[in-house]
């Protein structure tokens, strides 16, 4: 997240339901900031009918923006002192079963921000789940929403966005002040991503597997921004590659696809780690619990090892750090009854290195 501007960062798993122990679809994030400890509510905000004229105002820019007369209800953690910080809603699960998590801080690189600035008042993480979240009904129609809203808005920040309902899962990166792609994670997948741009090959073919903002080929075209020969490599064209990704970002997703895939040998520097992933594993709560808080567990740059170099052990940023402010699982199952079927967990900062979640019914 981008919270006040600090040098921050979050952690990102998504699972399709065939990749998945129980059938569900799952999305996951580390909500990381700056401080140690920033105090959180817990907020069911009920469903709205036929209220007309209310709007959405950041405390942390100029944005505002009407909201629509009805909307489904939705839980949320913004922060205590909104006012200071901002809402900062971070994550739920609306009365359609639709879960948004949002977001993953995401950085394009200057030579596609050169030619679509980002917009200093537009619509930005601190709002944007109030934004979409109660007026979705599937998780594609939320990345259309988000997508919608930037249009019109701009966006001030490189964000990433989570989106799943009871089939899909969507993950969705907005890169400069107005464009943005979003890729669907297939069912037998997963992913893991960190602070950096993370869709590779984008298929404009496949309007079931991607979506995208208006003109965005003949954004890249005009301005000469594909650096390859062939392909439309949305990381490539927008993304970063610099030594803050390799020692930062990078390894974090090489930890979670080692976790999942321990057969695959991979640098933790490679900045061509694949965004889509399979595994045989399937892949449980537990599994994303314990990659959530891990840091770099039973490897030569663990800073527990008894056995690593102080050099291996500082190399790399950990994934569970004590200045995370919330951890969460937001799972949709397909094997009980509808109004059972959302599940959020979340677990409390000073939790963290043990990660015990919290399940709570929607």
């Amino acid at each position: 997240m981008n919270k006040n501007h600090l040098d921050d960062a979050c952690t990102t798993i998504l699972v399709g339901k065939n990749a998945s122990l129980d059938g569900s679809t799952m999305i996951a994030r580390n909500d990381d900031t700056f401080f140690a400890v920033a105090p959180h509510s817990f907020v069911l905000n009920p469903a709205v009918t036929g209220k007309k004229g209310r709007k959405v105002k950041s405390w942390l820019n100029g944005f505002e923006s009407e909201v629509p007369e009805n909307g489904y209800k939705w839980p949320a953690v913004p922060n205590v002192d909104y006012k200071k910080f901002g809402y900062y809603d971070e994550s739920g699960i609306n009365g359609k079963n639709v879960a948004m998590s949002a977001t993953e801080s995401t950085y394009g690189n200057e030579r596609a921000l050169a030619f679509d600035p980002l917009i200093k008042d537009g619509m930005d993480e601190d709002v944007i789940v109030r934004m979409v979240l109660p007026y979705v009904d599937s998780a594609k129609g939320a990345v259309k929403r988000t997508g919608d809203l930037i249009k019109k808005f701009g966006s001030p920040a490189g964000n990433s966005l989570l989106f799943s309902d009871k089939d899909d899962v969507w993950y969705m990166e907005i890169v400069t002040g107005h464009h943005w792609v979003a890729q669907r994670i297939p069912d037998d997948s997963y992913a893991v991503c960190a602070n950096r741009v993370s869709i590779q090959q984008v298929d404009f073919n496949d309007k079931s597997q991607f979506m995208w903002s208006d003109g965005i080929q003949e954004f890249v075209e005009k301005n000469h921004l594909n650096t390859d020969k062939t392909g439309f490599n949305f990381r490539h064209i927008f993304g970063t590659d610099n030594l803050k990704d390799r020692h930062y970002n990078t390894p974090r997703v090489w930890f979670g696809q080692k976790y999942f895939n321990p057969e695959i040998k991979q640098d933790p520097e490679d900045g061509e780690l694949p965004f889509i992933m399979k595994t045989e594993h399937k892949i449980s709560v537990d599994d994303i619990e314990y990659v959530l808080g891990s840091h770099y567990n039973e490897t030569p740059f663990d800073p527990y090892s008894p056995y690593a170099s102080d050099d291996d052990k500082h190399r790399y940023r950990p994934i569970g750090l004590n200045r995370t402010q919330n951890s969460h699982v937001l799972q949709i199952r397909n094997d009980v009854p509808e109004e059972y079927a959302a599940s959020c967990g979340y677990v409390s900062v000073s939790q963290h290195l043990h990660l015990t979640f919290h399940s709570i019914q929607i």
